[in-house]
């Protein structure tokens, strides 16, 4: 955009996810787009976190088990479960992730299946201990392109305040207290 003057203007905008001020209990977030998993995101996966369970390996083998094809490495279905969360809701306004709870997987997950997620914010709840921050509480289901819900966990964050965010940034003895305090 030109003002005429010979002077360009830019708007600038950095995606981010949202900070705790913007985060409402019972606000259901779905998180797009999906994600198609392959055969080859599962076999790197579970190669690279040295899981040798032939359940994830072995296609021959799992022919022959109760689902008769390889399953999905769990842990890269919570994973891409919680990363597929991040653009919308923590980048860059998380402080921590402070655990993860109440994991199922009650469908299994196969090669060619896409993953759609969506979150619940269920609590917050502002930190006693650390000035600018607070307690987020997410519910996370994760289900395949029929519906099935193929994972479910609940994730604890500790989050920034917009305020706190800013002085975080701007004021260096800030930094230093913020990095110096206990979480929770």
């Amino acid at each position: 955009m030109s003002t005429g003057s010979g002077e360009d203007l830019r708007t600038t905008i950095t995606q981010r996810g949202l900070y705790y001020d913007e985060l409402q209990p019972g606000t259901v977030y779905a998180h797009r787009p999906g994600r198609t998993i392959t055969e080859a995101d599962n076999v790197l996966f579970t190669t690279m976190t040295m899981n040798s369970q032939a359940l994830h390996l072995d296609a021959d083998w799992s022919a022959s088990q109760p689902f008769g094809q390889r399953l999905v490495n769990s842990m890269f279905t919570l994973a891409t479960v919680v990363g597929q969360s991040v653009t919308q809701l923590t980048q860059g306004t998380i402080v921590a992730q402070l655990g993860l709870t109440d994991i199922n997987f009650p469908h299994p997950l196969f090669h060619g299946d896409t993953l759609y997620t969506e979150t619940t914010v269920t609590d917050k709840r502002l930190s006693a201990s650390r000035r600018g921050q607070g307690i987020v509480t997410l519910s996370h289901t994760g289900r395949n392109q029929h519906e099935d819900i193929v994972a479910t966990a609940v994730r604890s964050c500790l989050m920034w305040t917009e305020e706190g965010h800013r002085q975080s940034q701007t004021e260096p003895q800030a930094r230093n207290r913020f990095r110096n305090q206990e979480l929770g």
